[in-house]
């Protein structure tokens, strides 16, 4: 990895983290800041998923123990129940 992309991954990181938990679209300020560092071919674009899958990653690992509790209720709480139909909601394309 030369000096130069990793100052544009470092750049992209912060701008991910800033943008994925505030009421924004935290894809679309990466695609407007990848196209802002020329990073718009197919590696560009894979690296923005991964980017995002580590955001989704830490927000897993931060609450693993509410989910695992939530599944392991699942079966026979309604409120669990509702929670994983709204996430999987959460999920579908727009």
């Amino acid at each position: 990895m030369t000096p130069e992309l990793f100052v544009k991954a470092v750049i992209l990181g912060l701008v991910e983290g800033a943008t994925e938990f505030i009421p924004v679209s935290s894809t679309g300020h990466l695609i407007v800041v990848s196209e802002w560092l020329g990073q718009v071919d197919e590696r560009a674009k894979t690296f923005d998923i991964f980017i995002q899958l580590g955001a989704i990653l830490a927000i897993v690992w931060l609450y693993r123990v509410r989910l695992y509790r939530a599944a392991a209720a699942a079966r026979h709480d309604p409120a669990s129940q509702r929670f994983f139909l709204n996430l999987a909601i959460a999920f579908v394309p727009a």
